[in-house]
């Protein structure tokens, strides 16, 4: 009687502890340098939602330096950056279907590229830096014009009714949507 009265008490005790260390790791995002941040707003019908995770500049050079330009970036930190639309949309002309996708970039001086890819739950960077990124399931790339912009210190995308933007360094990334 008294073995299963301690089985008992040693179940639900780990059971305890393991709830508790689920609940740590998920307050854990909130606490990261580049914590999680959600953009939501519609574009015509569609409600667009663009889950990312937000660095800072923190005084360096970021797009020609940090982020070199040509070469693909996961478009936040962390968690490859996502976006996800209700309805079929049209990304600067083309036709994306309505679904969930992750989002990347690649920067140039005068022009980027906007990549979304059909896989989705990935971390951002593979353990050599480069992006996680297969391209075989790029479902969309579009070209796009950057904008100099001041300073925005911390990653920021904002949907609005045209579309979506990237501000971050000194730049703004306009994505057209209808």
């Amino acid at each position: 009687m008294k073995k299963n009265q301690f089985a008992k008490v040693l179940v639900v005790g780990l059971a305890g502890l393991m709830m508790s260390t689920l609940l740590l790791a998920q307050s854990d995002k909130a606490s990261r340098p580049s914590p999680p941040v959600i953009a939501k707003g519609k574009v015509g019908n569609a409600t667009i939602m663009i889950d990312y995770s937000s660095p800072s500049v923190k005084g360096r050079k970021i797009f020609g330096g940090l982020l070199p330009y040509g070469t693909v970036w996961r478009a936040g930190a962390n968690e490859a950056t996502l976006i996800q639309t209700d309805k079929d949309i049209k990304v600067e002309g083309k036709s994306l279907a309505a679904g969930k996708y992750s989002l990347f970039a690649t920067p140039g001086e005068t022009e980027w590229t906007i990549i979304f890819n059909s896989e989705t739950g990935q971390w951002g960077d593979k353990k050599d830096g480069t992006a996680n990124l297969d391209p075989a399931k790029n479902v969309l790339t579009v070209k796009v014009k950057p904008v100099k912009s001041a300073l925005n210190e911390k990653l920021v995308y904002a949907v609005t009714g045209n579309g979506f933007v990237l501000r971050w360094e000194n730049v703004e990334v306009p994505v057209a949507i209808k």
